[in-house]
């Protein structure tokens, strides 16, 4: 273990805030950010959104949704059994790494007792089929699994085949504006190009690019993978313990930010990985607000950063002719964090809803 100071909550916070680029708007292409972040959190189809919104500068909507429809990115369940944005190469790469926990996942769920009557093999055969002959929405797959397998839940099938099968949801799901059901075809097909293998080390030096310093525990807990601690041993990476003794690791000759750097206020979209890819979460929710964050039924709400942490949470509120970012804050905010988000809240409902009228409000909570 290394001997330097322990790293403090305020350094880490800085330092992911950075590696996450939410320090400032930054000049990057959506291609190039999305690829540095391993993938955006997209369970909620239009979170990625104002996800890359307060990350990228001069970012507008349509750049996101062209990227889906010119197969350039791609929505799919990955880490954490749950549907990512990421890039066409991650996306081959990914899912083959994840593809291991997703069955591990699938035999725990509500779901596995379900689809037990049905044979596997004989589910992904028919499944890989049907969807070969065309792409297919959920409603599709139950009917044709209910004539082929009646002695199982056609339902619970449906989602044994999400983990058993690489597939991929098709635009215009995910394209900002466009509503519908999920529709599912063979990730394979819809990228031309089969699953590859990735070198496990070199997924760990990304997570660490963008959420390091962190432990193997940090690293399980943003992908739901196991075993990572003898991946992160066999790599000669720097040693550094936090201030209540944990060791953490990171790239060697990566910086670390100023603890005192100043940070504006800040918009969070809902479900962003900055606030799920840590087994501790200090460094950017502080404990006392957890709750309110992240509710029990699985709901990640949107979130202010005030001072770099999480202070409070924000939604879209919607109406006739009108949209609004209601902001609630769990601190009192100051004059210049008020003015930061109103200012990035009309900004934010230009880019969402520009035939609307705006307005944002704050509430106490």
């Amino acid at each position: 273990m290394a001997t330097t100071p322990p790293l403090s909550d305020r350094t880490l916070n800085r330092t992911l805030l950075e590696r996450q680029l939410l320090l400032d708007h930054v000049e990057m292409g959506v291609t190039d950010a999305v690829a540095h972040l391993m993938g955006l959190q997209s369970q909620t189809p239009t979170s990625p959104y104002p996800g890359l919104w307060t990350r990228l500068s001069g970012f507008e909507f349509g750049e996101l949704g062209a990227g889906l429809t010119e197969r350039r990115l791609v929505r799919l369940v990955l880490m954490r059994s749950t549907v990512h944005l990421v890039t066409a190469a991650d996306a081959l790469r990914l899912r083959h790494w994840i593809g291991p926990m997703l069955e591990r996942s699938f035999r725990s769920s509500q779901w596995a007792a379900g689809a037990a009557p049905a044979d596997r093999d004989a589910v992904v055969d028919h499944a890989r089929g049907l969807l070969r002959e065309q792409p297919r929405t959920p409603a599709e797959l139950r009917a044709a699994f209910a004539d082929r397998f009646p002695d199982a839940d056609p339902a619970s099938l449906v989602n044994a085949v999400r983990s058993w099968v690489p597939l991929a949801q098709l635009p215009p799901r995910g394209v900002w504006g466009a509503g519908g059901q999920p529709v599912y075809g063979l990730l394979e097909d819809w990228l031309c190009e089969p699953l590859s293998a990735p070198d496990p080390e070199d997924l760990v030096r990304r997570y660490l690019a963008a959420y390091g310093p962190a432990s193997p525990a940090d690293m399980q807990k943003w992908s739901g993978l196991t075993g990572l601690r003898e991946v992160f041993k066999r790599m000669d990476l720097p040693a550094y313990r936090t201030e209540d003794g944990r060791a953490l690791y990171d790239l060697p000759g990566a910086r670390l930010a100023d603890a005192d750097l100043p940070v504006p206020a800040r918009f969070v979209a809902d479900f962003d990985n900055l606030v799920l890819s840590h087994a501790d979460r200090t460094r950017i929710v502080p404990e006392t607000y957890r709750s309110r964050v992240m509710t029990v039924n699985g709901i990640v709400r949107g979130t202010i950063l005030v001072d770099g942490f999480v202070a409070g949470t924000w939604r879209f509120d919607r109406a006739k002719g009108a949209a609004a970012v209601a902001v609630t804050h769990f601190v009192p905010l100051g004059a210049a964090d008020r003015a930061a988000l109103s200012a990035d809240g009309m900004r934010l409902l230009a880019a969402a809803d520009p035939g609307a009228a705006h307005d944002v409000t704050f509430t106490a909570g």
